[in-house]
């Protein structure tokens, strides 16, 4: 059985953030790291989030998860663990997804809707995977993204 995480590089938006929780949680992946701005389901009390958890349904009670403030030292101790990271990304090295042989264990980046992931992440990383755009937008998502590419990856 694969072993799946999730990175979420600052994601701006709590509906993505609880949205892919709740994805997250179906599909069986392990843990999510919240990075940077990415909103977590506690405030910054120790309160739990209704606006989160109205999205998540609970998924943020389910599956472990934990808050950094920067991705590189995320991805070393995943590495140091051998995870293999991959990001999901519209890049020139790109890998199309439905092509890509998933490792036994990997964590998977997604990164912020607007600025997409971090340059230096994706320089640490050990793929770059795109999703295949048929229609005429150029993204999907990033909720939906990584329902399809987690999906994908665990088969």
């Amino acid at each position: 059985m694969k072993t799946a995480v999730l990175i979420l590089d600052n994601i701006r938006s709590v509906e993505n953030t609880g949205s892919i929780f709740r994805t997250a949680d179906c599909l069986g992946v392990s843990k999510i790291y919240l990075i940077g701005t990415t909103p977590a389901p506690l405030d910054r009390f120790g309160r739990k989030r209704p606006d989160f958890a109205k999205v998540a349904l609970g998924a943020e009670e389910s599956i472990e998860w934990e808050y950094a403030a920067e991705i590189l030292p995320v991805i070393k101790e995943l590495k140091s663990q051998n995870f293999k990271i991959l990001a999901l990304e519209q890049h020139e090295n790109s890998k199309d997804l439905k092509d890509f042989k998933s490792p036994e264990m990997f964590a998977l980046i997604l990164g912020n809707e607007v600025e997409g992931v971090n340059t230096e992440a994706l320089e640490k990383c050990d793929g770059i995977l795109e999703i295949e755009m048929k229609g005429e937008k150029e993204s999907l998502n990033v909720s939906v993204a990584t329902g399809i590419a987690v999906f994908e990856l665990l088969k």
